[in-house]
This record gives structure tokens, C-alpha cells and sequence, in this order.
């Protein structure tokens, strides 16, 4: 009778436990909450093109710790609010392992409280503001693109050599992002000799900058900096180009205003841009030949920033899975600590401090549709200091 009993129970433990090793077996899922409508749909299709190639290379390998990658999508369209609802959609109903995806600095903050309190993981590819992991920062929020203070450290010090103590306009997006690459280009440039002639914001999606023009031609600036982004950049620049502005100016910003996306639509206004970021086609080495070989065959397009550092987040979530042996947020948020992985653009390190991940920086600019490099900064010297204290 013993031997019946401990037989039988053997046995409806092991039925017990087989969905649990089954859902073991089961994908990887990463939800992906990002842009795909409104003024920043064009670089939410970089974030999903950067992603969906990583996991199609990612799957064709064996997968992660040999579990497929699943991405699962969900249009944030760059509001804070609505990024919240679709979190909570992925998190509580698609039961997905680690998020990604946001744009706007306002709804990667927003997210990032989400994830806390659902006790998961989340990355951005793209959003700048320094805060993010800075001042609010969050042990379960990493970024894995250069933050505002990175891209302006290599913009600043590459313009006062083209234009010793340069007079600066700014013109930015008037939301956190905007506000936080303004903030740092002009600590930037006045810590180099530039002056601040003046600032204005404008509402996201704004159809006429031309109400703007008045300020900046009586404040007589040899530089304008803008952080505009996605269609935004679009209107801007055409509409300074209709209006006589960009004759006797230099335009640079923040790395996200101008990109592959958008160029096209802007054509010869976006002649002489420049900008500091993170990546660009244009780096000439083995494995980022061979991506963008690999990205333009897929989408008949460039890679821009955006979809290289998406393309490079899957591997470093892969590295730190694999790492950890586990998908469990605590296990896996101590392997992404000081992390080193391969990207497009060479290696990273993430910071274990404040979860920034440090990277060389370029300053590209703009010549006939193409983003030459013209400076290159160490990853060290412009990332800046960890102010994050709450972890």
C-alpha cells in the first residue's frame, strides 16, 4: 500500500510540475511598447526594425539560453499615459519577461514606476533625459543609448573648435526630453566659452515653427541648437529653409533630430547638421558593415541610432540571461550590472551605478543625405558623472 501511494503521488507530481517545465521551454517574451502612430511613428519603426532583426538573428542561433525570442507590441504613441495602459497590459496580460520600446523621456519614466511595482525589467533604446538615470533614476530601469550629457559633451567640444565662444540659440520640444538636451548643451557650451543668447519650446507636433523666427533673428545667433525629433524636424527645418534662416547659421541638436527616417523629407535643409550620438552607417568596421548590410537587405533602408542600439539590446539581454541562468528579475538586474556585450557600433559596459551604458561617441554631419563623422570622443570622457543615489 506504501509502495502504491508514493508511486501515485510520484506521478501526479510530475504531471503537476510538466506545464511549469513546459512554460520553462516556452518563449522569451519582451514587449515592446513604443511609437507606431503620430509624430514619433517614424523612429518607433527604427525601434522595431532594430528589434525584429536581432531576434530573427537571436532565434536563428539557438535563442536565449535555447528559449526563442517573442516580441509583442503595443503603440505608446509618445504619451506618457497611454505608455502606462499598454505597460500594464504587457506586464499583467501578455506576462512578458522584460520591456523595451519607449521614445518620449516623460512615458520611459512613467514606465519605469510600472515596472517596479510589477517587479520586471525595463531598457530604453532611445529616450535622452538625463534624469532617466540620473536624479530619478530606478534599480529596474537601464538605457542602453547615450543620454543627453554623453551627446552633448561630444557636440559641444567638436563646435567651439569650428566656432570658438559660439553665440547659441535653442529651440527644443517642450516636454522632459526636450528641456533636458537643452539643459545640457548649454551647460556644455558655457563651460567651453559659448554664450546662451536664448531659449524657446514648442508644443510636440507643431505645424508652424515660423512664430519662432522673429526671436531668433533678433537674438543674431551664429549657432542654433535644437531637439526636435520625427516629423517635428521635418517642418522645422523646411520652414527655416523657406524663411531665408539657414544661409548664415549653423543648425546642430541632439542626435535623434535628424536621422535616416526623416532625412528624405527634408532634403537640402539638412545640409551641414550636426550632431553627437552614439552611432551612425558610417563607422567603418567589420560588424557594423556587416549590419547594415544585413539591415538594408531586410528594409531597404539605413539603420539610425535607433534601430542599432534596439538591435544591440536584444543581445545584451541575451547576455545577461545567460549569465544570470534565469529570467528572474533580480538574478537577471545583477548580471546587467557592469555588463560588457557587442553592438553595431563596438562594446558597451553598463554602468552598474546608475545603469547607463557607456559608449564612444561621434560627431557626425550632414553632406548630401549622408552622416559623415567628423569627431570622435572616448566613452569615458563623455558619459559624465553617476548622479544617480537610489540604489
Amino acid at each position: 500500500m506504501t509502495r502504491i501511494t508514493t508511486t501515485t503521488l510520484a506521478l501526479l507530481a510530475s504531471v503537476a510540475l510538466a506545464p511549469l517545465a513546459l512554460a520553462q521551454q516556452g518563449p522569451i517574451k519582451i514587449g515592446v511598447n513604443t511609437p507606431l502612430s503620430g509624430t514619433y511613428a517614424p523612429i518607433g519603426q527604427q525601434v522595431r526594425w532594430g528589434l525584429e532583426l536581432a531576434a530573427k538573428d537571436v532565434n536563428a542561433a539557438g535563442g536565449i539560453a535555447g528559449r526563442q525570442v517573442q516580441l509583442i507590441f503595443e503603440d505608446e504613441e509618445a504619451n506618457p499615459a497611454v505608455a502606462v495602459q499598454k505597460a500594464d497590459k504587457l506586464f499583467q496580460v501578455d506576462k512578458v519577461d522584460f520591456m523595451t520600446g519607449t521614445v518620449n523621456s516623460g512615458s520611459t519614466l512613467a514606465v519605469g514606476q510600472i515596472a517596479e511595482r510589477a517587479g520586471k525589467l525595463v531598457a530604453t533604446t532611445v529616450s535622452f533625459a538625463d534624469s532617466i538615470t540620473g536624479d530619478r533614476c530606478s534599480p529596474n530601469v537601464f538605457r542602453v543609448n547615450a543620454r543627453a550629457e554623453q551627446q552633448s559633451s561630444a557636440l559641444a567640444a567638436w563646435l567651439t573648435k569650428e566656432k570658438p565662444n559660439p553665440k547659441v540659440y535653442f529651440l527644443g520640444p517642450d516636454y522632459e526630453m526636450g528641456r533636458s538636451t537643452v539643459a545640457a548643451f548649454q551647460a556644455g557650451i558655457k563651460a567651453r566659452g559659448g554664450s546662451v543668447l536664448g531659449e524657446v519650446f514648442a508644443p510636440l507636433d507643431s505645424k508652424d515653427y515660423s512664430q519662432y523666427f522673429g526671436q531668433i533673428r533678433a537674438a543674431r545667433p551664429q549657432v542654433l541648437y535644437t531637439s526636435v525629433a520625427g516629423n517635428d524636424t521635418v517642418r522645422l527645418l523646411t520652414q527655416m529653409q523657406e524663411f531665408g534662416l539657414l544661409s548664415n547659421l549653423q543648425v546642430v541638436g541632439a542626435s535623434g533630430t535628424l536621422t535616416s527616417q526623416n532625412i528624405g523629407a527634408i532634403g537640402s535643409a539638412a545640409d551641414n547638421f550636426a550632431t553627437g550620438v552614439g552611432y551612425s552607417p558610417q563607422i567603418d568596421t567589420p560588424e557594423n558593415k556587416a549590419f547594415v548590410s544585413k539591415f538594408q537587405a531586410a528594409y531597404k533602408a539605413d539603420p539610425d541610432l535607433y534601430g542599432a542600439d534596439s538591435y544591440g539590446l536584444v543581445f545584451f539581454y541575451k547576455a545577461a540571461v545567460e549569465k544570470a541562468g534565469s529570467t528572474e528579475t533580480d538574478k537577471v538586474r545583477e548580471a546587467m550590472r557592469g555588463l560588457e556585450w557587442d553592438t553595431p557600433q563596438g562594446r558597451k559596459t553598463m554602468r552598474a551605478g546608475d545603469h547607463q551604458a557607456l559608449q564612444t561617441m561621434y560627431v557626425v554631419r550632414v553632406e548630401k543625405q549622408k552622416f559623415n563623422i567628423v569627431g570622435q570622443v572616448p566613452a569615458t570622457e563623455a558619459v559624465g558623472p553617476d548622479l544617480c543615489t537610489k540604489f
